[in-house]
């Protein structure tokens, strides 16, 4: 017995070298994610790389998102044009201030095909109520299309709402398409939306699983939230489906988010999106292109816009890249809103330069975790900023959902993407970076009325801590580069 138990422990510890050797060599991770699986695959071997299995693969260089009439839209030309102005400065701007982000819209024109789009319209959405009754209404009014794409779509009064409203616009003959993650919408199901397919509308599922309960891709999801009404009504940042988002579910209580109502021609950006995204999900019923999808816009406003997309899929974290730049900038304040404070260690280093350099950082975290381990990686990471003066609030009217970053009350970013690991590196994001004064002041006064519901976490308050949780903290941001 004691030899073959010797024998298995021998096999065991040959088979675990095997799977670190996939990691190391193979996969190519970053070092931290590389040792945090290792630690893993220590503590629980074999078993660990079962959990590798579903949430460790890797995606990058994977061609993903192709769509064949792309350039019958004219993108590629356009941004050729765009980055010679910009090579040649002889791009203007209505506002002067943002001459000096001209390197950022380069940055993303380059890295993202991120076209820079002029005189968008801005509603700034903070409340789940306004932001569902307005929804509700612009899909009321819609008269050719809607494409609507979430992470979360519960099945719930929220949800069915919206569901109904899709049947009557079908029954109208409007096209609908719906888009919603596999795994965040996990008790979603296609016949949910029986009456909108049975009047033409058409469902997508993005990364579906191959069998029950077994999703060997669960680890990158489509994080996206995106809406496009007739190609002049477009919608993205936090909120996503479901009766939480509306304040109905006692764990979160509040829910404060943030969302964008945009009309314009960043509306053309958000459709190509959503294509992409749907081509990838939806092989049966793929989107060709027709300019009825993108209609001459009707609009009197004057924000510049760029939508910008990142994933495990592509070679750069444009997003997280995109947040770097801005604070590198900043020239004298910065303000985040985020529920998950994991950064890598460039983003930490961009804001810790920034506080030494004497710029005012503010950062609002929420005070109600949904997921304890990244909580608790998060407070570990905000001590990191308390040390070097920045001013750290904790949410506690309920839940902060809301993904924003305001540099100088210039420019700004709102999105899907949050500062943690599986943002930038495993989740397939998007966010709108906007280049106007009146758009960013908006979301900086929000973020002054949410300090009012807020406790400012101070180092002396961060030092009483327990050591409990202190602890929790260390554990914690071993695992926070798979987080």
């Amino acid at each position: 017995m004691e030899l073959f138990m010797m024998m298995m422990g021998i096999i065991l510890f040959i088979v675990n070298l095997l799977f670190a050797v996939v990691i190391i060599f193979i996969e190519r991770k970053d070092a931290g994610a590389t040792w945090a699986w290792l630690m893993i695959l220590m503590f629980i071997p074999f078993l660990g790389f079962i959990v590798y299995l579903f949430l460790g693969q890797n995606l990058t260089r994977r061609r993903m998102f192709d769509w064949e009439d792309m350039q019958k839209i004219g993108i590629e030309d356009a941004i050729a044009s765009q980055m010679q102005q910009m090579r040649d400065s002889t791009i203007s701007f209505d506002e002067p201030e943002m001459e000096r982000y001209r390197d950022l819209i380069y940055m993303h024109l380059i890295n993202n095909d991120a076209l820079l789009t002029e005189k968008n319209e801005v509603d700034i959405l903070v409340d789940g109520e306004e932001k569902f009754q307005t929804l509700l209404a612009d899909i009321e009014s819609a008269e050719h299309f809607i494409h609507l794409q979430y992470y979360i779509f519960r099945n719930d009064q929220l949800g069915k709402r919206i569901i109904r409203a899709l049947e009557k616009k079908a029954k109208e003959g409007v096209k609908v398409r719906v888009l919603y993650d596999d795994l965040g919408s996990r008790k979603l199901r296609r016949k949910n939306f029986a009456e909108v397919v049975a009047h033409g509308g058409e469902v997508g599922v993005f990364f579906p699983s191959r069998l029950a309960l077994i999703n060997f891709r669960m680890n990158y999801r489509n994080h996206r939230k995106l809406v496009n009404i007739d190609g002049q009504i477009g919608y993205i940042g936090g909120f996503n489906v479901g009766n939480e988002y509306l304040g109905l579910k006692k764990k979160f209580g509040y829910w404060r988010d943030t969302h964008l109502r945009i009309k314009g021609p960043a509306v053309d950006a958000i459709q190509t999106r959503f294509i992409l995204d749907w081509n990838q999900a939806s092989k049966q019923h793929l989107i060709h292109y027709d300019p009825s999808y993108f209609p001459e816009k009707r609009t009197n406003g004057r924000a510049m816009i760029q939508i910008v997309s990142s994933g495990p899929d592509a070679e750069w974290e444009q997003v997280k890249n995109g947040y770097i730049k801005m604070i590198m900038s900043a020239k004298r304040s910065i303000y985040i809103q985020t529920p998950y404070f994991i950064p890598d260690q460039s983003l930490l280093d961009a804001l810790r330069i920034a506080c030494l350099s004497g710029k005012e950082v503010h950062l609002m975290i929420p005070n109600r975790p949904d997921h304890p381990f990244v909580y608790w990686a998060t407070l570990s990471h905000v001590g990191e900023l308390l040390k070097v003066g920045a001013k750290v609030y904790i949410y506690e009217k309920g839940f902060i959902h809301a993904k924003m970053i305001v540099i100088d009350s210039e420019v700004s970013s709102v999105g899907t993407a949050n500062i943690d690991m599986r943002s930038f590196k495993l989740n397939f994001e998007v966010n709108a970076f906007l280049y106007d004064v009146d758009v960013a002041q908006k979301l900086v006064t929000y973020f002054e009325k949410d300090i009012h519901f807020s406790t400012e976490l101070t180092q002396a308050k961060y030092n009483e801590r327990s050591k409990i949780i202190r602890f929790k903290e260390s554990i914690s941001r071993l695992l926070s580069p798979i987080l």
